[in-house]
């Protein structure tokens, strides 16, 4: 497979390392600051200036400020699309027309990690028992490295949202620290950026017995990179059209087991 690498940061260096070692070729990179990059793949500082022709899909890791634009112009160049970008999707609307009108394809993201998404399904599978037990209350955290953009992460929503819709006593989500006790339907998740955490999510149950605790731990960059290149695959393998979440994906390899 041949794919468009967008975004040259980290995250996009990582991706090439992966993409190369599963036998893919990096046809184009495109990224306004990058400086450094390989000689024989060329880079572009805009999508609208790159020769994308011979692109099977691309892997866009930017900023939030910069996504929107990125996934409308390659949705209008007909480039299947992975985005790990996190932070833009209130915008989504805006995306999925440009991907519908072009009959493009686009699979989106928080988080990219096979690892992370089987500790969704773990922890809302452990929410939906501790449904039944009253006396659990239930909280998370989570830590990235203080360069991270937003806050709190893409991964901490989508794991406490998916939280609160299997526990009926939690109503809203509130992110931020507190400075007063939490009311009784209030789902507790507050963020902490330092020093050069990869990321760490965790989920808490506890009671006055006991604690139950459900935590993964990123050692490096890489599972997202490796779970990106498989969505891309994934994406361009069947000529797919529309929008899609890895859950499509998972859904296919589980053999619908979620």
């Amino acid at each position: 497979m041949k794919i468009a690498i967008i975004g040259y940061g980290k995250m996009g260096k990582m991706v090439e390392q992966i993409a190369r070692a599963q036998g893919h070729t990096i046809s184009v990179i495109v990224d306004p600051f990058a400086t450094e990059t390989p000689p024989e793949v060329p880079l572009y500082k805009t999508i609208a200036e790159a020769d994308l022709i011979s692109a099977d899909a691309a892997i866009e890791f930017t900023q939030p400020s910069t996504a929107v634009a990125n996934l409308i112009a390659l949705a209008e160049r007909k480039i299947p699309t992975v985005t790990g970008t996190t932070g833009w999707q209130e915008r989504m609307g805006d995306v999925a027309m440009a991907v519908e009108a072009a009959k493009s394809a686009l699979l989106w993201s928080s988080n990219f990690s096979i690892g992370v998404n089987l500790f969704y399904r773990i922890a809302w599978y452990a929410a939906e028992l501790a449904n039944e037990f009253p006396e659990y209350d239930i909280g998370g955290f989570e830590a990235h490295h203080n360069k991270k953009l937003d806050s709190p992460s893409g991964t901490a929503k989508t794991l406490a949202e998916g939280v609160i819709s299997k526990i009926e006593r939690k109503k809203k989500i509130v992110w931020e620290t507190l400075d007063r006790r939490p009311e009784a339907d209030e789902l507790h998740f507050p963020s902490l950026r330092m020093g050069a955490v990869p990321g760490q999510h965790s989920l808490f149950f506890d009671s006055a017995a006991d604690t139950i605790e459900i935590t993964h731990t990123a050692r490096s960059r890489e599972g997202f990179a490796s779970g990106a290149v498989r969505a891309a695959q994934w994406l361009a393998a069947e000529k797919r059209q529309g929008i899609f979440t890895i859950d499509e994906m998972l859904k296919e390899i589980l053999k619908g087991r979620l």
